[in-house]
């Protein structure tokens, strides 16, 4: 496993498929007081609704596009088309023999969810704001108590077919109702049901109860693929397939060698080509995935040439790896392009569902023992930065006491949750010493907490409850490059009587004993949003705690579920900010995790035929959706025989 998260994983079916709000920040301010005479929204005449190309989640007066936007700011319109983009893939969850994204059977494929287009899509440049693709325009009420989505005449799925009103609601249902626990889950909460009006209009209803900003954002966020693919496969829609259903997006399924590599080419005939939102976009002939088994082959595979662009997420290889041939020729360009996005919350999580995890005194002393600070000194090179908010690296953490705001909104859990809220900053692992892997102060601290705790030192130094059972922790690991940085932490509590250890499985080891809850502590993240809503009922609700596979710890807390209802149901962005904040002050009081570190940059490798605009949006460096190929660069690698 690498230092931090690769960034592909952005481009792999995620667990906020259902959420189309973009894990951003917010809109471009200028640009929108440019253009808010030219964002107004229209009105029907006879139901009074709402007609617009666009959403925005608190008004259509925070939209950045106009509609007769020609291009999003950030892309190059005239980038040429062609060529090959590639990269690799590897990770904990192992290969994969699947191209079915939406089912819990078998491993998908990356970017198996990139042949189908929902209604409404985000862009890279805004927070917040959902722009119609399958769409071409947006009716509702004001209260939002239903949406009408009229789909583009030309959309057209990749065998040729229309796309349907029907193909939508078959989409919607099957998800509700056979798809991940996440869509079975929050499907219902929000939409109350979807009806055909005519071949091209679709009608969804919404919970009275639902939250209200989201709502159209969640029902335009749904894939569409067609039905008739899925009648023609024979399949149930949990079962696991090669042949992917029918979508109507820019890429069909070239080859597949499950486990080892899958090619995506261009739908010569894609339907949206010459849409506004796709100019200077998707400018590649192909995508190809090619899987290594780890992170060490799959660097050597970039350095021979087997693959052409690599995102690099181990810091040491960044520091001392990138001095090879090609980089030194000028084959290969190393660039750190910096990025405005929220830290992903890389932490070791517990279980607690475990009862030896109950006290947070426990947690507490078990997170003081990991040296962050040694770790990236000398693992690291020093190029990362520690992690205390659920929202770090944005305007939503919650600092210094709580202001009265904040307490307005913590003053009704008084008694259900940790008196600490109220009385000192967030909490956050003071800082360890730098220059010993061991540091006695923060041991002496873990050692007193313990014994508040109940466990005691036995004969044989290990600490021991009441019962006599020793505390045993277990450190579910998948990567080798992660042992370095659990090892000395794992002899950090040895050192104090924990019985601790790292226990390394392979990827479908490690992937099925984390959906079965059946760990200690593992890595995972905590993706968080800068608007947040719905998603985070998964992250942290009790209804996520057995049903969604993104409630990793297992935490399921009465408080903590009111504390989200309020940020779900906040009705205007200062509301929401400020319940954001009071609910990671709680979090971080809970002890549910050890926080790792962050990167504020992307640091990329890629063969100098590769080129992106000048200017980047500030979430997301978009090399699978705004790179390009420049020819005459390409032809170059070509005549040295590097291609």
């Amino acid at each position: 496993m690498p230092d931090r998260p690769t960034a592909h994983a952005c481009v792999s079916a995620a667990p906020s498929a259902f959420h189309l709000v973009r894990l951003a920040a917010l809109p471009l301010a200028g640009a929108a007081l440019l253009w808010a005479l030219a964002v107004q929204p229209a009105r029907a005449q006879d139901d009074d609704l709402i007609v617009t190309h666009a959403v925005a989640t608190f008004g259509l007066e925070d939209l950045t596009y106009p509609a007769d936007f020609e291009h999003l700011a950030y892309v190059n319109p005239d980038a040429p088309q062609g060529g090959e983009m590639s990269f690799s893939w590897s990770s904990a969850g192992g290969s994969f023999d699947s191209m079915h994204p939406y089912t819990n059977q078998g491993n998908s494929a990356v970017l198996a969810n990139i042949f189908f287009e929902s209604m409404l899509e985000g862009t890279m440049d805004t927070i917040g704001e959902a722009y119609c693709l399958l769409c071409e325009s947006i009716a509702y009420p004001e209260d939002r108590s239903y949406v009408i989505f009229t789909i583009r005449e030309e959309a057209r799925f990749s065998d040729g077919t229309p796309v349907t009103a029907q193909d939508a609601l078959f989409s919607y249902e099957i998800l509700r109702d056979e798809g991940l626990p996440s869509f079975r889950a929050n499907i219902p909460n929000t939409i109350a049901g979807a009806e055909v009006l005519d071949e091209r209009r679709i009608r969804f209803d919404f919970n009275p109860d639902s939250q209200l900003r989201g709502r159209i954002e969640a029902a335009g966020g749904l894939p569409v693929f067609s039905q008739q693919s899925h009648i023609d496969s024979g399949l149930d829609f949990d079962e696991s397939r090669l042949e992917p259903l029918v979508g109507s997006g820019p890429y069909v399924l070239g080859a597949v060698d499950p486990g080892r590599s899958v090619v995506f080419e261009r739908n010569r005939d894609y339907w949206g080509n010459d849409l506004a939102i796709n100019r200077g976009r998707h400018n590649f002939d192909r995508i190809r995935v090619e899987y290594y088994a780890d992170a060490i082959a799959a660097f050597e595979g970039f350095t021979a040439g087997n693959y052409l662009f690599r995102q690099e997420n181990s810091s040491q290889n960044w520091a001392n790896s990138y001095d090879f041939p090609r980089l030194r020729q000028g084959i290969v360009i190393q660039e750190t392009i910096p990025q405005g996005v929220i830290a992903s919350g890389q932490s070791f999580v517990f279980n607690l569902r475990r009862e030896k995890f109950a006290d947070p005194r426990v947690r507490e002393a078990i997170a003081l023992m990991f040296n962050f600070e040694w770790t990236n000194q000398t693992l690291f090179n020093g190029l990362y930065q520690p992690i205390d908010s659920f929202w770090e690296n944005t305007h939503l953490e919650a600092e210094g006491l709580p202001p009265p705001e904040e307490l307005a909104v913590l003053e009704p859990l008084r008694g259900a949750i940790p008196d600490e809220v109220f009385t000192d900053p967030p909490f956050a692992t003071p800082p360890s010493n730098p220059d010993r892997v061991f540091d006695r102060a923060q041991a002496r601290r873990a050692t007193a907490l313990l014994e508040e705790a109940g466990w005691t030192p036995g004969d044989d130094g290990l600490l021991r409850n009441a019962e006599g059972r020793t505390l045993e922790v277990e450190f579910l690991n998948a990567g080798p490059l992660f042992d370095r940085i659990i090892n000395p932490y794992v002899e950090n509590l040895r050192a104090i009587g924990i019985d601790a250890r790292m226990n390394r499985v392979d990827g479908a080891q490690m992937s099925q004993r984390q959906r079965d809850a059946d760990f200690d502590m593992l890595t995972d993240h905590f993706p968080m949003s800068y608007e947040p809503g719905t998603s985070m009922r998964q992250y942290f609700g009790t209804i996520g705690a057995d049903e969604s596979l993104f409630n990793v710890a297992g935490i399921a807390d009465p408080a903590v579920d009111q504390l989200l209802e309020t940020v779900i149901r906040a009705e205007t962005r200062e509301e929401m900010e400020i319940a954001t904040r009071a609910l990671d002050r709680v979090l971080r009081a809970y002890r549910l995790r050890v926080p790792q570190w962050y990167n504020d940059s992307a640091w990329v490798a890629y063969y100098n035929h590769y080129r992106y605009p000048e200017v980047l949006p500030p979430y997301g460096i978009g090399f699978l959706d705004f790179w390009w190929v420049d020819p005459e660069a390409e032809q170059a690698l070509r005549d040295q025989g590097v291609l």
